[in-house]
């Protein structure tokens, strides 16, 4: 069995708590590796660490931090599949799915290659006489990352990527369940060039957790993951005199007007609701049909797609839809949520409860589901299902539809469904959700605009990525500079000139 290591100082280093935990294959069910988790002093020397690394690095100019990220990029591209494969092996999506997850982090490392533009300051000439104003964007010191098992390259590296490219140190605490891909990340990093100690990842659970929010050199802290956690998080946090960025749960809901093309539709919600297992923030989760006509429509076109989704591991190659949820806990939650959903009266129409994959019965496999006639005050609308679970809420009229996703605490991600202009513009501009797709059903943005929810799915003021990530990982300082200019006579400085 293979025992995974940190990332300190620029090699792999033992654990030395004497605490582990076990690296699952989703498929099978078994144990293929163990991983260390760090107690609080191995997480303080390695913060230490970093901070004296991050002397040399912040005055690095962003020029040269910016070659750093052009050579990752290149390494990335180079072991696509290696990464894919290591992400798939421990996460159990597919391998188009594992490389769509690196590409996705490959994009922010992209952006970040402009770190030069990126933080430029202003400068006012002659703001007053003989006064000049300007602005400079200067490093944190020591950032933090806290990020989830669902995306295990793409998150490390939107929150790596910027925070280094603004010359601050960086730890990193990633998912104890799919770590090996952080740890490849950084290996790459260190061929990129990246100076030793200016990235250090530090595997852990909550012992780890609480030790980077209590550090004093820690000044920065991202967090991708649970609602509940991200609340922890961000209070702890900011108590502690940190920056704060948390995002967390979500409940992505998907207008469907009657104008809509519905086979366009139903095939986005296919995509979007059963992709990766359904364990992605950005999955819509419930459908809301405008219309008992749209409603019933919609349902017959997707159940005969649902019906012929494959489910499998990702060694079956890429005619496999989904793979397996992640552990067998979150097989266990999703099938509890489903039954919960039958007691309080919604009706399955697609049952997967059932599925059992042959020669994979003890794999993590969980098959598909879909509901009609799911009401707002059952659990399995309230609550992130996080698995391929797809709800259908019907609304008589498009206010009623608005007025679901408008009065759900969570505010991540949501699309709309519509041939006609003016609804869209007006649900876009309505609509208290950080995230708004029109005819596009996993509305996430481009590296260079930025990635955040709203409500009780995103806690703190400046979101992941784009230029709030320049903002979020350094500190502005503005400098007011008069030089006198007075005139000198028998060798002294006329000081009376300045007046």
């Amino acid at each position: 069995m293979q025992e995974l290591s940190h990332w300190i100082n620029g090699k792999h280093v033992k654990g030395t708590s004497g605490r582990f935990a076990d690296v699952f294959n989703p498929a099978t069910g078994e144990v293929q590796a163990r991983v260390p988790l760090a107690s609080k002093a191995e997480l303080d020397a390695a913060v230490a660490d970093a901070a004296k690394a991050q002397v040399a690095w912040g005055a690095t100019n962003p020029q040269k931090r910016g070659r750093v990220m052009m050579a990752m990029v290149g390494l990335i591209n180079r072991d696509m599949e290696k990464l894919a494969e290591a992400l798939s092996r421990e996460h159990g999506k597919t391998i188009p799915d594992a490389k769509g997850d690196v590409q996705r982090g490959l994009e922010v490392i992209e952006f970040c290659i402009n770190a030069a533009q990126m933080l430029k300051g202003d400068f006012t000439d002659s703001a007053g006489p003989g006064i000049d104003m300007y602005s400079m964007r200067q490093p944190l010191g020591v950032a933090a990352g806290i990020t989830p098992f669902n995306f295990p390259a793409m998150i490390p590296l939107w929150k790596m990527g910027p925070a280094l490219a603004c010359g601050n140190a960086f730890i990193l605490k990633p998912s104890e369940r799919d770590p090996s891909v952080p740890l490849m990340l950084a290996e790459l990093f260190k061929e990129a060039g990246l100076p030793d100690g200016v990235l250090q990842v530090v595997n852990g659970d909550k012992e780890s957790v609480d030790a980077i929010l209590d550090n004093e050199t820690v000044q920065a802290i991202g967090f991708v993951g649970s609602t509940p956690i991200a609340e922890y998080i961000y209070g702890r946090g900011c108590s502690n005199g940190k920056r704060v960025q948390c995002f967390g749960g979500a409940k992505n809901h998907m207008i469907i007007m009657p104008d809509a093309d519905l086979d366009q539709a139903a095939d986005a919600l296919i995509g979007a609701g059963f992709g990766a297992a359904g364990e992605r923030c950005m999955a819509i989760s419930v459908a809301v049909p405008v219309g008992e006509a749209t409603a019933d429509a919609l349902i017959a076109k997707l159940i005969p797609r649902i019906e012929k989704l494959k489910v499998g591991p990702y060694t079956a190659g890429n005619d496999i839809d989904y793979g397996p949820v992640v552990t067998a806990a979150a097989k266990a939650n999703i099938l509890k949520l489903v039954e919960s959903g039958v007691a309080q009266g919604a009706k399955l129409v697609v049952d997967g409860r059932g599925f059992k994959l042959q020669g994979y019965e003890d794999g993590y496999f969980v098959g598909p589901h879909l509901f009609d006639h799911v009401t707002t005050d059952m659990e399995i609308y309230r609550k992130e299902i996080f698995g391929p679970v797809l709800s259908c809420v019907r609304a008589k009229t498009y206010e009623e539809a608005v007025g679901y996703a408008m009065d759900h605490e969570y505010g991540n991600g949501t699309a709309i469904f519509t041939r006609d202009g003016d609804t869209a513009r007006d649900f876009a501009a309505r609509i208290n959700v950080g995230m708004v797709g029109i005819n596009v059903p996993i509305p996430v943005p481009l590296a260079y605009h930025t990635f955040g929810g709203w409500k009780k799915s995103g806690f703190g003021d400046l979101n992941q990525h784009g230029p709030d990530a320049f903002r979020f990982y350094t500190r502005t300082k503005t400098v007011t500079a008069r030089w006198p200019s007075g005139i000198k006579e028998g060798g002294e400085f006329n000081f009376k000139a300045m007046d």
